[in-house]
């Protein structure tokens, strides 16, 4: 299911980004940014904190990145840990939980 992404790119209608690419956008994020092993190989399904890939220092840093990349707001009361363990977990507390930012 796609997401909207509501970001402020002066676009006038919302634009409709996949799935697929939003979660290949947060990996290659969290590869040149988080991680230290620039090599890894991160697919949605990759587990990041339960192995041990990244700590939960970085796990707010990503969870901003997956705002802006889907596009809203997620109520940070409404996620645990294990909710960001994989991509593909992070895309579906998104879709359960976000909402438009305000503008």
């Amino acid at each position: 299911m796609p997401f909207r992404n509501y970001s402020g790119s002066g676009m006038s209608s919302e634009q409709v980004i996949t799935n697929g690419e939003q979660m290949e956008q947060l990996a290659t994020y969290i590869v040149a940014k988080v991680v230290r092993n620039k090599a890894a190989e991160i697919t949605p399904d990759t587990p990041l904190v339960s192995s041990g890939l990244i700590d939960s220092f970085a796990l707010i840093d990503i969870f901003l990145e997956l705002q802006r990349i889907a596009g809203c707001k997620i109520p940070a009361s409404k996620v645990q840990a294990k909710d960001m363990d994989t991509i593909r977990l992070m895309f579906a507390v998104a879709e359960k939980y976000g909402k438009p930012p305000k503008q």
